[in-house]
């Protein structure tokens, strides 16, 4: 399956914006299951690209003239091979992914929640099951919580969106002992209602690392292009910075990610409407 991905991210700002910096995890890399076939960043200034401790690729762009907008757009095409493993290399022990964050801080409702599901040897159906769980305790709805959210606020709230489903199914592996990491990245689906911005997380069993989606409820990749992995959002969000003045935010992030055969299809009604006109 060959997909192309459109990511744009926009800011606008009250105020001018002195200077400011930006770090982008927006470059996804080749695996056995995902080939990058071409993937380009179009920025409003120079970026240093270089490669953050997760093994990411990470670009750090500063701009250091006064602005008021900024643009930030990733766009690319990959193959996703649903047959494949996926093997990336690690620059850390897995045993790093032990450790919680301030956004998957344990709590009494977490260990709970890991001990209802989780014994001291997790089996892949107690961890599909935890999944399950998450889901039907905390349903899907978008506006809900934003990206402040630790894993103890979310579940008490009763609803998220993936990042949440994702920082309290983290919590809980960490709590039974399981590494497990955050992952960002796109999500192709037919429906149009379904942001193409998406999260999941990784659990290391049998030596390897593996899938689990929680707000898709699926073990199954086939569909995802992985960007970036860390402990939690914070560590592998596509952008995050730091600024000098600007006073209120904006930021408007829209992203597409449709078939190829698709992509040439549009294109080519595009062109017959030109022709036409």
């Amino acid at each position: 399956m060959k997909l192309v991905i459109d990511h744009q991210t926009h800011y606008r700002y009250a105020d001018v914006v002195r200077r400011s910096t930006q770090y982008l995890r927006l470059t996804p890399q080749s695996s056995p299951r995902q080939q990058i076939l071409s993937w380009q960043l179009d920025l409003p200034g120079d970026a240093t690209q270089t490669t953050d401790a997760y093994g990411n690729v990470l670009h750090v762009l500063s701009l250091e003239s006064p602005h008021e907008t900024i643009l930030i757009r990733a766009r690319g095409e990959v193959e996703i091979r649903d047959e494949a493993g996926d093997e990336q290399s690690s620059l850390i022990s897995p045993l790093s992914y032990l450790r919680s964050t301030a956004l998957t801080a344990p709590s009494p409702a977490l260990q709970a929640l890991a001990d209802q599901h989780l014994s001291a040897t997790p089996t892949f159906t107690e961890l599909t099951t935890l999944m399950a769980d998450i889901l039907a305790q905390m349903p899907y709805q978008p506006g809900s919580t934003d990206a402040t959210f630790t894993a103890d606020e979310a579940l008490l709230a009763g609803s998220g969106v993936c990042q949440d489903h994702s920082h309290v199914f983290l919590a809980c592996c960490r709590l039974a002992g399981i590494p497990a990491r955050y992952v960002s990245g796109y999500l192709y689906t037919n429906d149009n209602l379904h942001v193409a911005m998406h999260a999941w997380t990784e659990v290391w069993l049998d030596e390897q690392w593996h899938t689990f989606d929680i707000t898709n409820q699926t073990r199954s990749p086939s569909q995802h292009l992985k960007l970036a992995v860390g402990m939690d959002y914070l560590d592998a969000c596509p952008v995050r910075g730091v600024r000098y003045g600007g006073g209120s935010e904006q930021m408007l992030a829209q992203a597409s990610v449709t078939l190829l055969d698709e992509q040439q299809q549009q294109q080519q009604q595009q062109q017959q409407q030109q022709q036409q006109q």
